[in-house]
């Protein structure tokens, strides 16, 4: 989730990690490959075609991709002592019996708007994809140790506009489009507003928009994944379209 106290993020991601660590090095675990996330160097403006040389951003929006930047530090310090680790970021894993993407998106589907500019690209990936991602990583390390420390955005290498992917997502759900549309601006500070409000009275469900959230739908996200294809032998095998047919089956046999 994007909302929620710093504390259970740096729980679950810091803490997290570094007792995976931890544990693996006490029984003699060969190596570790760890999912990150593209948040972790979102600095707020458009990110198109960027590769892993782009540098963290100095300050963060929320405590999701701030501890994960944290988690990803720790895994890189191990790896450049010794401790054999691919770190992968894949961006929005999306797919049959998804319970966090899709979900969010056909939830809020009624009261949803556009924010920004209408031509922003996005590169999603389908979840067999990122499945597939993380076994040709531990197959390559296992290889290769020389690989360890590396970091490989994976994705659809299909940039597409957000609004048509997650048109795309209400479609595959029986659900109407996304019609409405408000300025970034105008997001931005609804987001910060409910983040006060909600800090305020202590409110621990999500709220309806965040600052962070409003970036990054105003936002373009998609990466340079020439790295993984030739470090890890990453082509996606399971094409947007392809996706979004499996998804419409696995709707349509909830119905």
């Amino acid at each position: 989730g994007l909302w929620g106290a710093y504390e259970d993020f740096f729980q679950a991601n810091v803490t997290g990690t570094e007792n995976v660590i931890s544990a693996m090095r006490e029984n003699a675990v060969k190596q570790l490959i760890y999912t990150s996330s593209p948040s972790v160097v979102f600095d707020e403006n458009d990110q198109e075609n960027i590769d892993e040389s782009t540098p963290y951003p100095e300050k963060y929006l929320a405590p999701y991709p701030e501890t994960k930047a944290i988690a990803e530090k720790l895994v890189r310090k191990a790896a450049a002592e010794g401790f054999k680790a691919i770190i992968i970021r894949p961006h929005q894993i999306w797919g049959p019996e998804d319970n966090h993407m899709v979900p969010a998106i056909i939830s809020r589907a009624a009261r949803l708007k556009k924010i920004g500019p209408e031509d922003d690209l996005v590169d999603t990936i389908y979840v067999d994809n990122a499945a597939d991602a993380h076994i040709l990583a531990s197959q390559k390390l296992l290889k290769n140790p020389s690989l360890s420390g590396n970091i490989y955005f994976i994705s659809q290498d299909e940039p597409v506009s957000k609004w048509k992917m997650a048109n795309a997502f209400l479609d595959a759900a029986r659900l109407p489009p996304i019609n409405g549309h408000v300025s970034a601006k105008t997001a931005y500070i609804a987001g910060s507003i409910f983040e006060f409000v909600y800090k305020l009275f202590y409110i621990k469900k999500d709220p309806p928009i965040t600052r962070f959230a409003a970036k990054e739908a105003a936002t373009s996200h998609w990466f340079n994944i020439s790295k993984a294809k030739k470090d890890l032998g990453y082509t996606p095998k399971i094409s947007t379209e392809e996706g979004l047919k499996r998804l419409k089956q696995w709707f349509s046999t909830l119905e």
